[in-house]
């Protein structure tokens, strides 16, 4: 199964306290979000972000959290 994921949501309390993060979002001095991935091999989400030509991973959640995705749904 490959779903792009557009946007995740951390934390219990999602319209609160849950730290939300989508592509094309500005974060870290300039950066963009670029990408968000799933990772099967250990049930981790992971965020990477790009400036310029360099991409590099940012954030990694395992599917421990309290986590929400949100898939891009094109059609």
């Amino acid at each position: 199964m490959n779903n792009v994921i557009r946007k995740i949501s951390i934390g219990a309390d999602y319209k609160n306290d849950a730290m939300h993060y989508s592509v094309s979002q500005e974060v870290y001095g300039g950066h963009k979000i670029s990408h968000i991935l799933f990772d099967e091999a250990d049930n981790s989400y992971n965020i990477f972000i790009k400036k310029g030509d360099e991409v590099m991973p940012w954030k990694k959640f395992n599917s421990n959290m309290a986590i929400s995705v949100e898939y891009d749904l094109e059609y």
